[in-house]
């Protein structure tokens, strides 16, 4: 894929937008489409297959660490990866446009690092197969999330925002759905999701416009560029600041599901890892149906009023109820209202989030490299809760405290809606 190359150009040049007066059913579907395969394949390893790949791996006492080793090493190169990926995508030139070279080469590097951890035997096999997929499927991720300020209209983008949102929890009940069928051949519950992700991308390449970036629109890539790919100025742009500040705390608390579902249904619930995937499914199923919900109510009334903030608000604490009702689950109904909560409020947060954020972007050109930055928000706390958990499932004596990690995610979802209510250019 070709970048641009040091031109010695500092002005900006700006291209031709390619937003449309509306975004067609076949750009939404291909956006939809792609997020749903390439959130597949990375999703059901960490919410199912990675942790049954590392029990088969390693002895019981030392799953959970090995686990957050795994999953803290994807999770720093997803967080490198979506700003640095995202700036290059905005400088590209090649002739099949800016974002194309990207959605395709990062789900093809993906599929390679799955069929790694099918094939590894080891943790450092795992640890490596899951670094080449979370690159090159956060590659992908952050050229579909580029498309959507590229290609949609404001005043589509949060019931588009909202039916990409719902993809991630689709593409868990999906994934859920498929390590169920594979529990026996689990190299196949690796492999065809990351299939699923390829058809996704190839789906969107097909029907979306692309340009390439205008040659001299960009200074020089340089050591210095490539430390600006991480920061964008709180002092200059500080509503970007306190959006950045509000996903993190929120994906703070939707990390601690994602993560750690699993071992909760086998240390809590006490379930063996033949009938994990099969609870997993049920309550994804439940949970999935809600965000469904969420997503498009959130998207239809944030649309129909031009607000963002009171949904983010509201969807926050609803997340944060839905932690709270987890931490106190002691059996597996309790447990599946409490996801229906959870995933309710999930599917209002996704309905608006990437339309706010759209919203405070500093710059339409660098469009990939600051939402990059933003998605570092849902990165992070992908390595951090792993780091932090141990700490909390300790406390009290044993390892089991899933109640204080829960309520310290509720926490966390409560602090991110207030962090968003300091944005002053959004209502």
């Amino acid at each position: 894929m070709a970048v641009i190359p040091e031109t010695g150009a500092h002005a900006p040049v700006p291209a031709q937008p390619l937003t449309a007066p509306n975004a067609s059913g076949s750009l939404v579907f291909g956006l939809a489409f792609a997020q749903f395969g390439v959130m597949a394949a990375l999703l059901t390893p960490v919410m199912v297959t990675l942790a049954l790949r590392v029990a088969q791996i390693v002895p019981e006492a030392d799953r959970g660490t090995a686990l957050g080793q795994v999953l803290s090493l994807g999770a720093v190169l997803a967080m490198i990866a979506n700003p640095v990926i995202g700036g290059l995508s905005d400088r590209t030139v090649s002739r099949f446009g800016r974002r194309r070279p990207w959605l395709l080469g990062g789900i093809v590097v993906a599929l390679a690092g799955l069929a790694v951890i099918a094939l590894g035997d080891s943790v450092a096999t795992l640890m490596l197969g899951w670094a080449l997929a979370q690159i090159g499927g956060n590659a992908s991720l952050t050229a579909v999330t580029a498309s959507i300020p590229d290609l949609v209209p404001d005043r589509q983008r949060a019931r588009v925002s909202g039916v990409v949102g719902m993809m991630m929890s689709l593409s868990v009940i999906a994934g859920s759905g498929l390590a169920d069928a594979f529990s026996s051949h689990l190299a196949l519950a690796f492999l065809v999701p990351g299939l699923l992700g390829l058809a996704g991308v190839i789906t969107l390449c097909a029907v979306m416009k692309d340009r390439p970036a205008t040659p001299g629109s960009f200074a020089p890539y340089s050591l210095a560029e490539f430390g600006r790919s991480f920061w964008v100025s709180p002092r200059r742009h500080p509503d970007f600041a306190w959006n950045f500040a509000g996903r993190f705390l929120v994906f703070v608390g939707i990390s601690c599901v994602t993560s750690y579902q699993a071992y909760f249904l086998m240390d809590r619930l006490g379930y063996d890892g033949d009938e994990v995937a099969s609870k997993m499914f049920v309550g994804t199923l439940f949970m999935t149906v809600a965000v469904v919900a969420g997503s498009v109510l959130g998207g239809q009334l944030s649309d129909r009023s031009g607000r963002r903030k009171p949904y983010v608000l509201g969807s926050s604490l609803v997340i944060a109820v839905g932690l709270a009702l987890i931490a106190t689950a002691h059996s597996f109904p309790v447990f599946v209202t409490a996801l229906v909560v959870f995933g309710f409020g999930e599917g209002l947060y996704l309905s608006v989030d990437v339309a706010l954020a759209a919203a405070v972007l500093p710059d339409p050109e660098h469009t990939a490299k600051d939402m990059g930055v933003l998605n570092i928000g849902n990165a992070l706390p992908q390595s951090l809760v792993p780091i932090v958990a141990p700490g909390l499932l300790a406390i009290g004596g044993g390892s089991g405290n899933y109640g204080a990690l829960f309520l310290f995610g509720g926490v966390a979802c409560v602090l991110g809606a207030l962090a968003v209510q300091l944005i002053r250019t959004v209502k």
